[in-house]
């Protein structure tokens, strides 16, 4: 029963590992899709080429999640899947609504209220819970928007962005930023799942704690994270990219230069941290940097709310979830019963407004709700005037002003073989 309960608690870690991969493509290709950089589909597969490479370059992140987070000799396979079921459910619901919230929060969230059921207080550890991963998380953004925000402040005085030819400079150099947010998330939350696995085999006693994931392990998860990349994430993408800020090459630029130091400095200090978190304040400080940027403060403000009940509402699933596992085969059928039901209910419901690489750059679709209110567009476009509607043809020719702006002739449009388009310009038959 133990091989075949850490066999489904893998599958299901990758399932996790693949969510994360398309909730958070946005926080490295979003701007430059948005800027035009990178084509859409050129994007996604980029990054899921460099978050493969990237998850394998390190495993500081994953020693922080197997043997740091909470203690290992009080976690079984149970625990761990019912920690993945919080992360998994909060993933698809906030992909669904397109919301950028923290992948990497979820799992924590999840993981800890999980362990909360089975082993109480002193299953966790707090301290290193508010080191590398409380504080990260408070830090990492501010750090990342100041940085932001004084290299595109910099970059406009020094240079005319607006410029065709400076534009066309940033635009190349959002290549190359861009693919580096990507190799950075891979060196970060590429390990996540790789630290998750690792759990489940020390827990069930397949490995040592304190131990490297093995080799399998850390293929497994970089493929899994590159594949759920390359899947596109695209709602995420449509509000990082326009729903923040009106992003331009040189903020592009300036935004993913910040967050890709910020990231690969956390990952080498084994910091849990949230790529989410940075590149959303990256992105914010980019647009306070540009003067006369429209940021959407309402915009963020949801998103801080999120990111505030992330931890608490995964937390809360997977304390459930782990009460469920833990009445033996039964709960552990109904756990994973709720989790395909819940990703059947989302995907049926995304259906009903897809967003793909087609339109991803639809600015005044962007919508970021936390409540099942009616949409509400971002931007709403100025009116195309016609040529003519129906209520048009039904008015009377002298309500209707003639070219010169002065009432048009006395007949009514249609009712006396003219042509209707022609009526009410002033022309008689």
């Amino acid at each position: 029963m133990t091989l075949t309960l850490v066999i489904i608690v893998v599958v299901v870690a990758l399932v996790f590992d693949f969510t994360n991969g398309f909730h958070d493509s946005a926080n490295a290709m979003a701007t430059s899709v948005a800027t035009g950089a990178f084509g859409a589909r050129q994007a996604v597969a980029v990054a899921a080429v460099l978050n493969v490479v990237g998850a394998c370059l390190s495993t500081e992140v994953a020693k922080t999640i197997s043997s740091g987070i909470v203690d290992n000799s009080l976690v079984n396979p149970q625990t761990v899947l019912a920690g993945l079921a919080g992360a998994i459910v909060w993933n698809l619901v906030t992909w669904l609504v397109g919301l950028p919230s923290s992948s990497s929060h979820a799992m924590f969230g999840g993981l800890i209220g999980a362990v909360l059921v089975t082993a109480g207080m002193a299953g966790v550890h707090w301290g290193v819970v508010v080191s590398k991963i409380i504080l990260p998380a408070l830090v990492a953004p501010v750090v990342a928007g100041i940085a932001a925000a004084l290299s595109t402040w910099i970059s406009y005085k020094i240079t005319s962005p607006t410029a065709h030819h400076a534009s066309r400079i940033f635009r190349h150099g959002q290549r190359l930023s861009a693919s580096m947010v990507a190799l950075a998330h891979g060196t970060s939350d590429g390990q996540k799942t790789m630290g998750i696995i690792t759990l489940v085999l020390i827990g069930a006693g397949y490995q040592q704690s304190g131990t490297h994931p093995h080799w399998w392990v850390i293929a497994l998860a970089g493929c899994a994270i590159g594949l759920g990349t390359y899947s596109g994430g695209w709602r995420i993408m449509r509000t990082l990219g326009k729903g923040l800020v009106e992003i331009k090459p040189a903020q592009g630029f300036c935004s993913e230069t910040a967050s890709t130091v910020a990231i690969l400095a956390s990952s080498h200090l084994g910091f849990g941290l949230s790529t989410t978190h940075v590149c959303s304040g990256a992105i914010l400080g980019s647009g306070i940097g540009r003067r006369g940027a429209e940021v959407h403060w309402g915009v963020a403000g949801r998103m801080g709310i999120a990111w505030l009940l992330t931890l608490p509402a995964a937390g809360v699933v997977g304390a459930v979830a782990s009460f469920a596992a833990s009445k033996g085969a039964v709960g552990l059928v109904g756990v994973l019963v709720m989790l395909i039901g819940a990703a059947i209910v989302v995907l049926a419901v995304a259906r009903h407004t897809k967003v793909d690489h087609t339109n991803v750059n639809d600015s005044h679709k962007v919508t970021v709700r936390l409540s099942p209110e009616p949409e509400v567009a971002a931007a709403t476009p100025a009116p195309v005037p016609v040529q003519a509607t129906v209520a048009d043809l039904l008015k009377p020719a002298s309500d209707k002003p003639g070219p010169d702006g002065k009432s048009g002739g006395h007949h009514r449009e249609g009712t006396d073989g003219s042509n209707p388009r022609m009526a009410g310009s002033g022309a008689g038959r």
